[in-house]
């Protein structure tokens, strides 16, 4: 085989190789766009006025609506982080309205590793152990020595019997569950290192559940210092 003859071979390698990394770039781009469209048809069904307004985060998709005349947030994390056994997606379900608690109060259930959605690993002061609280839970606070109305909090818990609960988030800004969608295929991630969820599009029943679950945690706790005022 001639100089020229091995030149010409090995560029029109580079050139199909480039060619087939951008067909599977353009497939993959149109998968999401795919996906994304099936899941805000979901949200839909459930918060009408849903609007898509993530701001660009790799990962992360956050809509925003109204609900039962209340205003919510959900959004959709895909965390890659290195400490995890595998890439996971998460939901996250917020009611963004005002709630009577005196600062940061934050459960997470196995906090064994980071996480991408949450500021759990930045609070300082660990709330003490409460046997109404699920046994893998740990809770934080962003103010030492405040009181939380911890009874109506553990009054509300049933949904993290499931095991897919991660956190519950309470504010005087809103109240947060987030919730385990899927985790990455083994295989897929093992050989391509490629995180691949499958079949793990949002369920409107779901959406509507988690809703109502920190709706009513939050009617709860501002009906509860109503009564204490």
């Amino acid at each position: 085989m001639s100089e020229v003859t091995s030149v010409l071979l090995a560029g029109a390698m580079v050139l199909a190789l480039v060619l087939h990394l951008a067909w599977l770039a353009r497939a993959s781009r149109n998968r999401a766009a795919a996906a994304l469209a099936i899941d805000l048809a979901s949200i839909r069904t459930v918060i009408a006025d849903a609007a898509d307004v993530s701001d660009g985060t790799a990962g992360v998709i956050t809509w925003e609506g109204s609900w039962n005349g209340r205003r919510v947030q959900l959004r959709t994390i895909v965390d890659t982080l290195a400490t995890r056994k595998l890439p996971a997606r998460w939901l996250s379900v917020s009611i963004t309205e005002k709630v009577a608690v005196p600062g940061t109060f934050d459960m997470m259930m196995r906090p064994g590793s980071p996480t991408t959605f949450s500021n759990f690993d930045h609070l300082d002061h660990t709330l003490p152990k409460r046997s109404a609280f699920p046994a893998e839970a740990v809770a934080r606070t962003d103010r030492k020595g405040v009181r939380f109305p911890l009874e109506t909090i553990a009054s509300h818990l049933g949904i993290f019997a499931e095991g897919r609960a991660k956190e519950l988030l309470i504010t005087p800004k809103g109240v947060r569950i987030v919730w385990l969608l899927a985790e990455a295929e083994r295989a897929r991630y093992g050989v391509f290192r490629q995180a691949e969820f499958g079949d793990s599009t949002l369920d409107p029943a779901l959406i509507e559940r988690l809703l109502v679950s920190v709706s009513a945690l939050r009617d709860a706790i501002n009906r509860n210092e109503r009564q204490a005022a």
